[in-house]
């Protein structure tokens, strides 16, 4: 199963990486507090997980496969966190709490989860500056099965965040490339254009390059999907900003279908089914189309052989544009509303005859070889192959 938020605002809902858990910041206004759901077994169901004093709405939050939600708090000019987890009581339940420590924010640095590791158990934070970025270890042994040294004197339970990469640049993005926990990809700022890099953190964080679709485009990495190598991606090298994809590793080049133009720039790939080793192009995809003025998202399902996007309206009360994938091909949304306050909608890609709502996406013809286009218009440029060096073999 695969879920993973991308872009640079904290998700609302987030899934863990073998989608047995997942976590939220629930509550409105003054009265937030986290919340568990736990998706093993023939129902979803929430357990709360409030403590003496609500949260603030920008805490963040991330499940771990053993159930317990590590939660990201700024306290004053540092960043602390803590693992969550519900406890018996004699009143009642309650909730426990791990300190884990804090990591110091200094004045223009901003601090972020990054999405749940591939082992479970592990979690990391960007830190990104002025001079550079930071990937710091917040709780876990970072896949390595052993402990992971960490500075004393922290005065905390877990010995407190460890430093493990540093990058030159502002990043943003994060998404796992591998099973083991140890690529990760981030998009980085540098000299004016964006692109996408590799982090190996089995190699002392080093950093190579991902995409380098053109020279001058701004190449970023939304989504991938191991099992099959499915990359997702948004790049300007067509001559605007559009959605793609490519297979990690291949020499062949990134693709950019017309179904995913008319989609728009702004739909954001939230899941790829896992399990299609070898086969990228029957992996199923399932996007968040930003919905015009007032109007609500949709849904979009999408698979690279298809050549179509099929759009669906998700679930009143879909929570943060979130889902995972079975390997069977079903997508499981998670929502909640007054009347079902944890609740989750199976679907799938209509295949072969859709047995749900369509709306047909327009394509507009390709003009003939050698046709003019508008006035003053110029072709887009041909992309080339992602820049397999760095990644292939592993």
């Amino acid at each position: 199963m695969t879920a993973c938020a991308i872009e640079t605002a904290a998700p609302a809902f987030t899934i863990a990486a073998d989608g047995s858990y997942a976590a939220r910041l629930a509550g409105d206004g003054e009265a937030r507090f986290p919340e568990r759901w736990t998706f093993e077994g023939p129902e979803p169901y929430a357990v709360p997980l409030p403590l003496e004093q609500p949260e603030e709405a920008d805490s963040e939050v991330l499940p771990l496969a053993d159930g317990r939600v590590l939660i990201h708090r700024r306290v004053a000019d540092r960043h602390a966190f803590a693992l969550l987890y519900p406890t018996g009581h004699a009143s009642g339940p309650r909730t426990g709490e791990l300190p884990l420590g804090t990591i110091a924010a200094e004045e223009g640095q901003r601090v972020r989860l990054l999405p749940p590791a591939p082992d479970g158990r592990s979690a990391y934070a960007l830190v990104v500056g002025r001079k550079g970025s930071a990937l710091w270890l917040v709780a876990g042994d970072g896949g390595t099965g052993t402990p992971v040294p960490r500075p004393a004197g922290t005065g905390t339970a877990g010995g407190g965040p460890v430093p493990v990469a540093e990058v030159a640049g502002a990043c943003s993005g994060g998404v796992w490339l591998d099973r083991a926990g140890r690529l990760l990809a981030l998009d980085r700022e540098l000299g004016g254009r964006v692109k996408a890099v590799s982090v190996d953190l089995s190699r002392g964080g080093e950093v190579t390059p991902l995409l380098q679709i053109a020279e001058e485009s701004e190449d970023r990495l939304l989504l991938a999907e191991p099992d099959s190598g499915l990359l997702l991606i948004r790049s300007d090298a067509p001559g605007e900003p559009r959605l793609g994809w490519g297979v990690l590793g291949s020499a062949r080049p990134v693709r950019f279908p017309e179904c995913l133009r008319a989609a728009g720039a702004s739909a954001v790939p939230f899941a790829v089914q896992p399990g299609q080793a070898l086969m990228p192009e029957s992996s199923a995809v399932a996007l968040r189309l930003p919905g015009e003025g007032d109007a609500p998202d949709e849904l979009g399902l999408w698979r690279p052989a298809d050549k179509r996007l099929f759009r669906l309206r998700p679930p009143v009360g879909w929570l943060g544009g979130t889902g995972l994938w079975t390997r069977e091909g079903t997508l499981r949304l998670p929502y909640a509303t007054p009347e079902v306050p944890c609740g989750v909608l199976a679907t799938a890609i209509p295949h072969p005859v859709p047995a749900i709502r369509v709306i047909p996406v327009s394509v507009p013809a390709q003009p003939p070889a050698g046709a003019a286009g508008p006035a003053g218009s110029k072709p887009a440029p041909r992309p080339v192959p992602l820049q397999e060096a760095p990644l292939t073999g592993r």
